[in-house]
């Protein structure tokens, strides 16, 4: 597994007690108890100059639930006692996240005690980049992601002065205005702290102009929007294949039941509509037409726990006329599924950093629902396009 040692790499995740990050943080541990199964970690046999070794990796994070990491996990409910083995456990009981900028007002189904007295938003991002620096001493980090793994938060008004360029936000961050959430006070305090940012969430962060204005300016690497790990997946590989053999999409129906802190933070209306932004629009950019009968449908199902269901009907319309259907029913493990996705993102952007090579990192799209891109044009969304693009950006350091 010799990946060229690209030095020792910190992630700090934004949401750390949750069940991706958990797992994700588990699954390196085992990895570095000795453990040699690296399946589904898509760059495992990627073997680039400066791309961090798994072993290499470190985390910290923050989290408004200040639970040790062991007994966070053992309440996601993802991990069992064998993978728990061999001084994982220990390890997770060892670290605790640092205090979360939180708000009930932009995510309202999730909150906790371990919260961050800021008192407003300038002296909220002095702490967070206060926590990174401390973060990258301790640790002895070559190089440093943030990941936002938190919750869902609500649709900020986008059309928002502050969010409409650099100078702009940072009156804004000094007026507390109330457009600026807090993932964008996480991106904001990573980037004007020279840290790669990526969000695997649906909120708006570090993709409004402001912050890409931000990155490019400090060049430093961003990436996100959304993990793509399931039934969007499943999505850019099946609409492709339909449009190369001219199958018209008459209708697909998406539905989605899961029942961890995710599918909670889902359960409110204003989260739910961030998640269903990132999710509708891929389709009809795959396909090139409308697909008018597009339904996705999410629900919190407490009994399934972190076991996702993502079931999808698909309407076609073939030669002559006649009329076919498709059904893919996706029972899937959310966080296993994210989990090494999460690392994989924070490893290239870490190796992108060392390239010197800042600002939007579109060559990540493969990762994502909603991809951002360098150059104002409209995203790929098709998966074996993306991941070209990947894998054709890891070679060119070759």
């Amino acid at each position: 597994m010799d990946q060229h040692a690209g030095g020792r790499l910190g992630i700090a995740l934004v949401g750390m007690g949750g069940a991706v990050a958990t797992t994700a943080i588990a699954g390196i541990e085992l990895i570095r108890s000795g453990a040699n199964r690296l399946d589904g970690l898509p760059l495992a046999d990627v073997s680039v100059p400066g791309l961090a070794d798994y072993r290499d990796i470190v985390f910290g994070g923050w989290d408004v639930n200040g639970d040790d990491l062991a007994a966070a996990a053992a309440q996601h409910g993802v991990l069992s006692g064998e993978l728990l083995s061999n001084g994982v456990s220990e390890a997770l009981a060892a670290q605790k996240p640092w205090k979360a900028v939180g708000s009930s007002h932009y995510c309202r189904n999730i909150d906790g005690a371990n919260k961050i007295e800021a008192g407003g938003h300038r002296r909220a991002v002095e702490l967070i980049a206060a926590d990174l620096a401390s973060f990258r001493r301790e640790s002895g980090a070559d190089q440093m992601v943030v990941v936002n793994l938190a919750s869902t938060e609500r649709w900020p008004d986008l059309d928002a002065p502050a969010l409409g360029s650099l100078q702009a936000f940072e009156r804004g961050l000094d007026a507390d205005d109330a457009a600026i959430g807090p993932a964008m006070l996480y991106a904001y305090a990573a980037l004007a702290s020279g840290v790669a940012y990526a969000n695997f969430t649906p909120s708006v962060a570090a993709d409004v102009p402001a912050l890409v204005e931000l990155a490019a300016a400090r060049n430093v690497p961003v990436a996100g929007k959304d993990g793509k790990t399931g039934q969007t997946m499943m999505k850019t590989v099946i609409a492709p294949a339909l449009r190369s053999r001219a199958l018209h999409v008459d209708g697909w129906f998406s539905t989605n039941i899961l029942g961890n802190r995710d599918g909670l933070a889902l359960d409110d209306p204003d989260s739910l509509r961030s998640k269903l932004n990132t999710k509708g629009s891929v389709l009809d950019q795959i396909l090139g037409y409308p697909v008018e009968d597009h339904i996705v449908d999410i629900r919190y199902y407490r009994p399934r726990g972190d076991d996702k269901e993502a079931w999808d009907n698909i309407d076609v319309t073939g030669f002559m006329g006649q009329r076919m259907q498709i059904k893919v029913n996706f029972l899937c493990k959310d966080s296993i599924l994210a989990a090494p996705l999460v690392i994989e993102i924070a490893r290239v952007l870490g190796l992108a950093q060392a390239r010197g090579d800042g600002g939007v990192q579109e060559q990540l799209s493969v990762f994502f629902k909603a991809p951002m891109v360098a150059n104002g044009h409209g995203p790929e969304h098709a998966f074996h396009a993306q991941e070209r693009m990947l894998l054709d950006w890891l070679a060119a350091g070759r």
